[in-house]
């Protein structure tokens, strides 16, 4: 399985895993503060951005196998790693395997739903990525303005207005383009329940952090997830949407270095 992935910065591997729909590029807001003390590994997770999809099951599990392997194969395997999104629900998975990554920052992770928030998601995220398949066509004259990134946006950030539009135009074409999104979606909707890890089992430092405005994932979700995984700390972004590395990617920055410092 060929996993495309960019390098930036010098210094302990650190690895970066985009949430539904994105690719590597999302994380380009925390990508050169973070390259300054760690050399950042950023991966297209299978069926986004330029890696092309698995074959079979396509499904959470599936991916942190593929990841797995992708860390195997560059003996990369203990390296630390942050996940935004369903991202953030998949280093959530590869921490309780044990022994397949190191200090993990889950940002906003999916999966902690529980009874009428579950179909909501799922409602909200396909008309979402509907309507901007629908607007490709405009997109280019549509994320020039603050105030249609806000419109576009107002899921996944509390900030939109003051991303820059380049930002915003590619994870538009991303959404829509993607192979992988409709059935990845149907895996978070309907798939296996995220199971936890005991208290004492991870061995590494683990922080859960969940912006207080998030509108896609539910901040009363966090304490289902503390409770799947006692041992994490929960790092609250006050003023931050679903995705805090482009609402606070100074406080972003600075918890994953704190996190994943030696």
């Amino acid at each position: 399985m060929l996993i495309n992935y960019v390098r930036r910065g010098e210094g302990k591997t650190l690895l970066l895993i985009h949430g539904l729909g994105s690719n590597w590029r999302s994380w380009q807001t925390i990508m050169a503060p973070l390259a300054t003390e760690r050399s950042v590994v950023a991966i297209d997770l299978p069926g986004f951005g330029k890696s092309p999809p698995l074959e079979g099951e396509v499904s959470i599990r599936a991916l942190a196998d593929a990841v797995t392997r992708f860390l195997h194969e560059h003996e990369l395997l203990g390296t630390d790693v942050v996940g935004s999104s369903m991202g953030a629900r998949l280093v959530l998975e590869l921490a309780r395997r044990g022994n397949v990554v190191g200090a993990v920052v889950s940002l906003d992770p999916g999966g902690f739903w529980a009874g009428w928030e579950r179909h909501a998601f799922h409602a909200s995220i396909w008309l979402s990525v509907r309507l901007a398949r629908r607007l490709q066509f405009a997109m280019p004259a549509i994320t020039q303005s603050p105030r249609w990134r806000a419109l576009l946006l107002t899921q996944l950030s509390a900030q939109a207005a003051a991303l820059a539009p380049s930002l915003v135009l590619e994870e538009m074409r991303s959404y829509a383009t993607a192979p992988s999104f409709d059935r990845m979606l149907r895996d978070l909707v309907r798939g296996a329940a995220q199971e936890g890890a005991a208290s004492g089992s991870l061995g590494k430092p683990l922080v859960i952090g969940w912006g207080r405005l998030d509108r896609v994932c539910l901040a009363r979700q966090a304490a289902r997830a503390r409770l799947l995984f006692p041992d994490a700390r929960l790092h609250w972004f006050e003023r931050s949407g679903h995705f805090p590395h482009w609402d606070a990617p100074e406080e972003t920055a600075r918890l994953i270095l704190e996190t994943t410092a030696d």
